[in-house]
């Protein structure tokens, strides 16, 4: 079972890879470029003495999901997944040995650099899903966690010394 897992991945791996990076290159887009939506503004039903025609718009107690702050959390959040992508490449020059990922997923470029992308779109929702279920610290938190977690796995990959291959000694 386990050797025809094998073969099925190793057959449609290439395939696999590009439809991967294409759906995260096309979701990371989308919450890019599309027009920011206004779910936090709440219409205020009429009351009997007030004319149902004239309908005010209260703010809710929160805030916009795509405020300065948030922004700039998740440039830092995509900042701190290039800076690891970048020093896991030195790394595996260097000649040592990822843990988190196989050492196939970090050497095939295209790939990992989809899978960071992806991490920093996976940040983006679960803000969102914070901050659409009311947990405004929580939608913070989850970004500067993140941000936290990149970096020091990036510093962690540059202070590794460099792998030297073992030599017999020549007489």
């Amino acid at each position: 079972m386990r050797l025809q897992l094998r073969i099925f991945l190793r057959k449609f791996r290439p395939a696999t890879v590009k439809r991967c990076f294409l759906i995260g290159f096309a979701l990371y887009s989308a919450a890019l470029f599309l027009p920011v939506s206004r779910a936090q503004e709440v219409l205020a039903a009429p009351t009997p003495k007030q004319d149902p025609a004239v309908l005010t718009i209260k703010k809710a107690d929160g805030h916009k999901f795509w405020d300065g702050t948030n922004a700039w959390l998740f440039a830092g959040t995509g900042a701190s997944r290039t800076l690891d992508y970048f020093s896991t490449l030195n790394m595996r020059r260097r000649g040592r040995q990822e843990i988190l990922l196989t050492n196939d997923a970090v050497d095939n470029h295209a790939a990992f650099a989809a899978i960071e992308a992806a991490g920093t779109g996976v940040s983006i929702g679960a803000a969102y899903i914070f901050h659409r279920t009311g947990h405004h610290k929580l939608e913070r938190w989850t970004s500067i966690v993140h941000i936290s977690a990149a970096a020091t796995g990036a510093v962690r990959n540059y202070c590794l010394k460099t792998a030297h291959p073992a030599t017999t000694p020549t007489p």
